[in-house]
């Protein structure tokens, strides 16, 4: 019984609840589908059950 209280507390993070919509708040991998949601890190999102990883470019740094 405490699994499952514990469970549907860590859904909560991945989806925001406005009104009678339902929103995705972190990007799901491509590979696995739906329900499987890429982890952020600084530089890069991480699926971690197939391991596909995207990098993303640092938008502050400035190239000379």
């Amino acid at each position: 019984m405490g699994k499952e209280s514990n469970t549907k507390n860590s859904i909560s993070k991945f989806y925001k609840i406005s009104g009678d919509k339902v929103e995705r708040i972190r990007r799901e991998c491509p590979r696995c589908g739906k329900g499987v949601f890429m982890a952020v890190h600084k530089d890069r999102l991480t699926c971690g059950k197939c391991s596909y990883t995207e990098f993303q470019k640092d938008q502050t740094k400035k190239s000379k």
